[in-house]
């Protein structure tokens, strides 16, 4: 314990800048990783495993790959877009998989029976952006569904809050069946990062509470499996260190994100996401250190299932009855004549004040503001969280995915990677779009629906009528 409140220091001091510079290094550093080490991607290249490849550019080492034995019909093959990656404790403690496409159902439900999974991950919604992201390898609630050889029951589905989905779900294979958990989280963006780190870290509280004493490895995955997917192995990987007690002080983001690349190829795979991991391990050491005390809510929902300290009521106030009687039917509120920050201000940026682990502090009772005694204590009025990030970037901001054939790079970088479609050979056709307003020629284009078009001024009044230049006789 002793080491962590200087490791907190030190991260906690780390700028945005020396992130990025950091990031740079990575990039170049896993190049020289995957060429000294010897990685290569022979087997998800073969023609045959093409298809199988939800994009073209992200393969399966063959040094980490997971190799499919079971075999449930003469078709199948050991292939599969997925690897191992090792844990603090364990050489095969996570599977990091790409999402299943239409063709690889069967395969995906392989994989998870051959090697016991019985919690998974799921990083991704199944259409981000208009695109399809993930085929459903479930069946809705208190359903069931056959993918080859497996039938897969739904038994139920619960929402504990708006990040995620639970489903409890039954497998059965061979007159056989197992109980698998899946847990959705479904607020992280596409091409961005979530709002906060008490979601994510939330989630991999409940994952390894579910998980037990299981040493089977735990699925995760997204739309390719390395960025969202790689995330959520790095903030597990780093947790079990501190629970161990095997974190040293030469501990490094780098070195962990280093040490996963070379098991799974572009995990973690955008500066953004880098930087997510930074925030979220000193959200996770503050977790740590954190001395015992009241439990901090971070999701007012969480209200229902707590209890909470009754706050002592306020001496009783000397009023004049005909107040007192008008008080009993009618909650008069009169807004404070104070001058309120603005929208862009921290007073704003949270419906009330957090701790760095996203948890907000509830105040412990209302007061209306034409009463004296509560009118300076806490605020009625709570702010409105934010809108989430937009989900696209500007046309002129830098590219979010790596570029999968840099025209411009010094030698000794790491080339930068895009996700490419593998159903499209084009690699203009990739997975992911970016909408610029100057490739529209005229918003009032011909046979356009034209809401920004402007009916044009007048010039001038019309000639008036004949009749009124006529002179009166």
């Amino acid at each position: 314990m002793e080491l962590l409140p200087s490791l907190l220091s030190s991260l906690k001091a780390v700028d945005p800048g020396s992130v990025e510079q950091e990031y740079s290094v990575l990039r170049s550093r896993s190049l020289a990783l995957k060429r000294d080490l010897g990685l290569s991607a022979e087997v998800g290249a073969l023609k045959e495993n093409i298809k199988k490849n939800r994009y073209k550019d992200i393969l399966p080492y063959d040094q980490s790959r997971v190799v499919l034995s079971l075999l449930t019909s003469d078709f199948d093959s050991d292939y599969i877009n997925a690897s191992f990656i090792k844990g603090a404790s364990a050489d095969r403690c996570y599977i990091a998989a790409q999402a299943p496409l239409s063709s690889t159902l069967t395969d995906f439900w392989r994989m998870i029976w051959q090697h016991d999974v019985r919690v998974i991950v799921m990083a991704c919604r199944e259409v981000e952006m208009g695109k399809r992201k993930c085929e459903s390898y479930w069946a809705a609630a208190h359903q069931s569904a056959s993918f080859g050889a497996f039938t897969v029951t739904t038994q139920g589905e619960t929402c504990p809050n708006k990040d995620m989905v639970i489903r409890s779900l039954t497998v059965t294979f061979q007159q056989d069946s197992r109980s698998v958990v899946q847990y959705q989280f479904l607020s992280w963006p596409d091409h961005d990062v979530p709002y906060e780190t008490a979601g994510v870290l939330d989630l991999l509280e409940r994952v390894r509470s579910s998980r037990g004493a299981n040493s089977s490895p735990v699925l995760i995955h997204c739309s390719a499996g390395c960025g969202r997917t790689g995330v959520i192995c790095a903030l597990d990987y780093i947790h079990d260190l501190l629970v161990t007690k095997r974190i040293t002080a030469d501990f490094s983001i780098l070195s962990v994100v280093l040490d996963l690349r070379s098991q799974r190829p572009s995990a973690v795979q955008t500066k953004d996401q880098y930087q997510f991991i930074f925030t979220a391990v000193v959200d996770l050491l503050e977790r740590r250190l954190r001395p015992a005390g009241p439990q901090l809510y971070s999701n007012l929902s969480q209200l229902d299932t707590h209890e909470t300290t009754t706050p002592t009521p306020a001496p009783p106030v000397n009023r004049p009855s005909s107040v007192l009687k008008m008080n009993d039917t009618y909650a008069v509120v009169n807004k404070p004549k104070q001058s309120h920050p603005p929208p862009s201000s921290p007073a704003h940026s949270r419906a009330t004040p957090r701790s760095n682990t996203g948890s907000r502090t509830l105040p412990a009772s209302h007061h209306y503001d034409n009463d004296s005694e509560g009118v300076s204590a806490t605020p009625i009025y709570s702010t409105v969280r934010p809108r989430a990030k937009p989900l696209s970037l500007p046309h002129s901001a830098t590219p979010i995915y790596d570029i999968a054939s840099p025209t411009n790079r010094m030698s000794g970088e790491e080339p930068d990677y895009q996700l490419v479609s593998a159903d499209q050979p084009s690699a203009a056709d990739d997975d992911y779009e970016d909408f610029s307003a100057s490739d529209m020629t005229s918003f009032c284009s011909p046979g356009g629906i034209g809401f920004n078009c402007r009916v044009q001024k007048p010039r001038g009044p019309r000639e008036p009528p004949a009749e009124w230049s006529r002179l009166e006789r």
